[in-house]
């Protein structure tokens, strides 16, 4: 506990000297550097120092301004450091800190959209649905909050959904999206590549293909619909259309979100996915 307490004083201490040692050691630095020394030529007089032959430097001193510009910011750092923490332990006259500015904030915002976020909590998600200035604040929070993974447009990207084309891996129902929303969602397809191995890989895969509508080779697809309806079925159902219990996606709408091309969906079936639909932010 000692050897503690003196490993924190003398960081504390050793923070307060470097600083203000360093504050110091520039202003001596800049008394030193203006000083005039004997046998220093007249201000605007050729020091003696040429380059190419042509090139002369002068004795011209820093421009006022300039100068004071440089006592000024280190009187700034000694009164910034005086008021505010930056000094080791010491808190800073003003007792400023992180925590009280965002408490201070966070009371502010309450206090000005708390009874606003009341007023509309007291509404069900239909009439809030029709109400155009609810859907204006609903999108601007879109736009802060979920814009980063669904897009500005809401049409999502690769591994997340889409939110305009009426395609639920949970269910579309109002009370269902505010349940993702505020509670979140997370999902996990299994790699296959162990128990398939690579030939009932490219026959699932051949499967899955013809499941939403498309040509596959018909030998492979019907080897990977008899694979599919032993290690599929759990979660996708037998007619492929998924389970909104579970988040399994429907096979047969030809609605991918990781992409539909062959080649994707082969790599989900060996590789499996981690979907997260939505994380909610504390």
């Amino acid at each position: 506990m000692n050897d503690f307490v003196f490993s924190s004083e003398f960081w504390n201490w050793w923070v307060i000297l470097l600083t203000v040692g360093n504050i110091l050691a520039c202003w001596w630095l800049i008394i030193w550097a203006t000083k005039r020394r004997a046998g220093e030529a007249a201000t605007g007089d050729v020091t003696g120092h040429s380059w190419d032959d042509t090139l002369q430097e002068y004795n011209n001193p820093l421009p006022r301004w300039w100068l004071w510009m440089f006592h000024l910011t280190l009187v700034f750092g000694l009164v910034y450091l005086a008021l505010y923490p930056g000094l080791g332990k010491f808190g800073g006259y003003l007792g400023w800190t992180e925590e009280q500015q965002y408490d201070s904030e966070m009371q502010q915002a309450a206090e000005k959209f708390d009874p606003i976020f009341a007023a509309y909590a007291q509404k069900d998600i239909a009439a809030l649905a029709a109400d155009d200035q609810a859907l204006k604040v609903g999108q601007r929070l879109f736009l802060n909050y979920c814009s980063t993974c669904h897009g500005s447009d809401a049409h999502g990207s690769p591994g997340f959904p889409n939110l305009s084309d009426n395609d639920w891996l949970y269910g579309g129902e109002p009370e269902t999206i505010k349940t993702t929303i505020l509670d979140g969602r997370q999902g996990a397809m299994p790699a296959w590549k162990d128990a398939l191995g690579d030939a009932g890989v490219e026959e699932v895969t051949a499967y899955v293909v013809q499941l939403s509508g498309r040509e596959a080779d018909a030998a492979k697809a019907a080897a990977g619909k008899t694979r599919f309806e032993t290690m599929c079925v759990a979660c996708h159902g037998m007619d492929g259309k998924g389970n909104t219990a579970m988040g399994a996606p429907n096979l047969t709408d030809n609605v991918w979100l990781y992409g539909g091309s062959p080649g994707v969906i082969k790599q989900t079936i060996a590789t499996g996915r981690m979907c997260i639909a939505c994380q909610p932010s504390n």
